[in-house]
Formats: C-alpha cells, sequence, structure tokens
C-alpha cells in the first residue's frame, strides 16, 4: 500500500529547520497534536520536514519516544530528541543538513507501522542519497522511530 505519493517530497530526520536554529532558542516542547491514523501522523511527520518545522515535528511525539540510529545509537524521550534535533538542523555550513529532501520511493504498512524507502537530494549533495525509515505509531503520536540515515555518509559537493 502506498501511503505516500511517488513524487511526495520530505526532509529526513535530521533536515528538520533552516537557518540558525538552537535548542536554547526552543526549548519549550510545543503541546502534542495527535493524528487519526498511522498514515496521517507519518503524512504530517514528512510535511513538518518539508516545511522545515521543529516545532510541528516534536508536537508529535510522546515523552518516552525512542529514535534508533546506525551504529546502535538510540536517543530516549522527547527532551533529548529535540535537542538531537536542534543540533542536527542547522544548515550544512554549520554542521547540520537542513534543506535534505527526501522523495518516497516505496511505502509499506504493517498494523501501526509506516515503512519507508526514500531517495534524498539536495543542492549541496554531489549524488542523491538512499535509505529508509521505520515510524511505529501508537494513539495518534510517533512512538519511535528506526533510520538508516547516516550523515556521515552523504556526498557533499565541493
Amino acid at each position: 500500500m502506498n501511503l505516500l505519493p511517488h513524487r511526495a517530497v520530505l526532509s529526513i530526520s535530521t533536515a528538520l529547520l533552516c537557518g540558525a536554529f538552537t535548542f536554547g532558542q526552543a526549548n519549550q516542547l510545543p503541546q502534542r497534536v495527535k493524528r487519526a491514523t498511522p498514515e496521517a501522523v507519518v503524512a504530517e511527520h514528512l510535511a513538518a520536514f518539508n516545511a522545515c518545522d521543529w516545532k510541528r515535528l516534536m508536537a508529535q511525539f510522546p515523552d518516552n519516544v525512542e529514535f534508533f540510529s546506525p551504529n546502535g545509537e538510540v536517543v530516549r524521550g522527547r527532551q533529548a530528541l529535540g535537542e538531537m534535533f536542534a543540533k542536527v538542523v542547522k544548515p550544512p555550513a554549520e554542521g547540520g543538513t537542513c534543506g535534505l529532501h527526501v522523495v518516497a520511493e516505496h511505502t509499506f504498512v504493517v498494523g501501526d507501522v509506516v515503512n519507508v524507502q526514500w531517495r534524498a537530494d539536495a543542492p549541496f549533495l554531489a549524488e542523491p542519497y538512499r535509505g529508509a525509515d521505520a515510524y511505529e505509531t501508537k494513539d495518534g503520536l510517533m512512538a519511535a522511530q528506526v533510520t538508516t540515515f547516516d550523515a556521515a555518509a552523504l556526498k557533499m559537493k565541493r
């Protein structure tokens, strides 16, 4: 079942907010906004990435969220996740990946989990980057995310 349009543009987890945004400026986590279905949770999540909207994105996570990255890295808790995203949403010149956009190439739903294979493109990339995310939803929120994204593997233009 393909939930997202094939050409839908979305942002990867680490490319959420353009500009020199720091967690100190946004340490006030927004009120949560629940969605009716797992598909709606993921659609909002991806739309928030597209809009580089940190507060909108953080409105989706419960306090006990877990975010799993390559190399066994896990971020636990909404506050810690907000801090992580604040560090990586900076422009590439500041060490972040803001502006990285992902096109869904395949979406597959299993229960409350929405799995997305994607291709990332950006003006600062020398070539596209491919990966996948599994978005586990519960009670209208994003309970967990598993990503293959590794910013160190991006091939940047010189």
